[in-house]
């Protein structure tokens, strides 16, 4: 019988993104003596790093005050900010609101920012272990220890092959949880330690991205351009953007709430043909996609938050669901909330407890809670009346309110509770792509170099594998083949009578919106080996 290797920690942080390595450089700073060991289930730092990214180096500032003099990767600074409200044919220009305005901010790749943070986090002695994916919590007593990491070599029908590896368990005094939108390990802790039991419904979007070398012509570095409006119907919350940065560089992408009703709906469609817009579409003339991701993001704000401690550790970054959706951006609040996880990490440390339980009052003493809370009610303005409603709301809020409503709007539903029935929704069809502007989703998984032992139990599991047809598909016509960025779910053998569920799941981009977004909460997300699944290049 094979037994798990255990390693010790004083600390241990799940997730390498700029939560996790915030919260790790911060720990160093302060206690240079402690050990600290980040893990992360990607191939290596950055390949399961997916953003825009427009970032505000606010936080940065904070925890490394010299960063600018440091080699950074963020040399492209903002120049100027459009947003473009569409039609079908047309595009009108609009006053950008202040929470959009992106002066002293840059534009660059948080793929590379992290595997920079990396190399200054392994300088000050914390341990860093790329492709060990976090499966499980270790909770003992009522006290979290500690992760299990996932086996490795486990094949298709469970047994152990030739290869078989138990998974390790790492133990630690506290654990921070930095997984991103939708944690694997952090929602069993939202049930184990009922996190979420006065929190509003998270509410979550869809970015679907891709980045583009154009031609110098049609480049303007530091140029961010949003858009709202078309192809989106008015009942659908969500915006593109299009970031110039680098050499010749052009990050593109939607963002779609997931609290859309209309099952035929398919993300990546809509960002497909959003390029053919005549405001749009010249920018990538002549120019050659590189790259392409999608990930699920923690849009719900303050409301949302859950409870951010509990025994043996705490929540940061967007698996708490720190992002600031009316600033598009969600980086600096990332690392913030990790620099305050370390800071009261410590503080019960010495206090000899077990809950870092000074992480709530100092985030609600922080910028951070302050800039959350003066745009608290922009997005579920847009869930309840949708963008017209929407808008009018932010507006209210933003420019006559400014943020001090004496009231707070709240999420009235998960997001896997909107769709409407098939038979009561307009199918939507999209232009077949010309393989030169827009593209399918296989070709498009082929360039996030999507990889997965082909041979281990697929990853997406079925609670119920009947649900698949006798609710998925006779009374949705079985939308995550839809909403799925990556093909992952196929329907077969409808012509014949006889339909079902397919799941590909090496396909797989680790977005995470089957695990949001079905109907019936039916599809559990769960880690596959680790290093699997995509890897980004240091450009997205």
């Amino acid at each position: 019988m094979s037994e798990r290797e255990t390693m010790e920690f004083d600390v241990l942080i799940v997730g390498a993104g700029p939560a996790g390595l915030a919260a790790a450089i911060r720990v160093k700073q302060l206690a240079p003596e402690l050990g600290v060991c980040v893990v992360e289930k990607g191939s290596e730092v950055g390949a399961h790093t997916l953003s825009g990214a427009v970032i505000e180096p606010r936080a940065l500032d904070e925890l490394l005050p010299g960063w600018r003099e440091d080699e950074p990767p963020l040399t492209t600074a903002v120049q100027e900010d459009r947003l473009l409200w569409l039609t079908a044919r047309h595009s009108f220009r609009l006053p950008t609101p202040p929470a959009m305005h992106n002066s002293g901010n840059y534009v660059g790749s948080l793929g590379a920012v992290v595997r920079w943070m990396a190399a200054r986090a392994e300088a000050l002695g914390v341990e860093i272990y790329p492709g060990f994916a976090a499966a499980a919590p270790i909770v003992e007593d009522g006290v979290m220890r500690g992760i299990l990491t996932g086996d490795m070599g486990i094949e298709r029908d469970g047994a152990k092959g030739a290869n078989y590896q138990p998974g390790m368990a790492l133990r630690a005094g506290h654990t921070i949880l930095a997984e991103g939108c939708r944690g694997s390990v952090t929602k069993k802790l939202f049930e184990v330690f009922d996190l979420r039991r006065d929190a509003c419904p998270q509410s979550y979007g869809i970015g679907v991205k891709e980045l583009w070398e154009v031609p110098a012509a049609n480049h303007r570095k530091g140029l961010v351009v949003h858009t709202i409006g078309w192809p989106l119907d008015s009942a659908t919350y969500g915006g593109s953007f299009l970031y110039h940065w680098g050499d010749n560089l052009v990050s593109y992408g939607i963002v779609v709430g997931l609290d859309y009703r209309n099952p035929y709906l398919s993300p990546f469609e809509e960002m497909q043909r959003l390029k053919t817009h005549p405001a749009l579409r010249d920018t990538f003339k002549g120019g050659r996609r590189i790259a392409y991701g999608a990930r699920a993001l923690s849009e719900g704000g303050l409301q949302s938050l859950p409870k951010l401690t509990f025994p043996g550790g705490c929540l940061a970054g967007d698996t708490a669901g720190f992002l600031n959706v009316p600033k598009i951006k969600g980086t600096h609040a990332a690392m913030k909330s990790g620099m305050l996880a370390a800071e009261a990490v410590l503080a019960a440390r010495a206090a000899g407890e077990a809950e870092p339980a000074a992480l709530t009052a100092a985030f609600r003493a922080s910028w951070l809670h302050e800039e959350l809370r003066a745009v608290r009610n922009v997005r579920p303005g847009f869930s309840r009346w949708g963008l017209w409603g929407g808008m009018l709301n932010a507006s209210l809020d933003t420019y006559v309110l400014r943020g001090r409503a004496p009231w707070t709007l709240r999420y009235r539903h998960g997001d896997h509770e909107t769709l409407l029935e098939a038979d009561k929704a307009a199918p939507i069809a999209y232009p077949k792509p010309d393989g030169v502007l827009t593209f399918d989703r296989n070709s498009s998984v082929f360039i996030s170099n999507t990889n997965h032992e082909e041979n281990q139990p697929a990853h997406l599991r079925l609670r119920d594998p009947e649900q698949a047809i006798s609710r998925n598909w006779i009374s949705f016509r079985s939308p995550e083949t839809r909403y799925c960025p990556a093909g992952v779910y196929e329907i077969v053998g409808a012509e014949e009578g006889h339909p079902r569920l397919q799941i590909n799941a090496q396909n797989c981009v680790h977005c995470k919106t089957c695990d949001i977004k079905d109907p019936g909460q039916n599809i559990d997300w769960c880690t596959p080996e680790g290093g699997g699944g995509p890897n980004y290049p240091v450009g997205m």
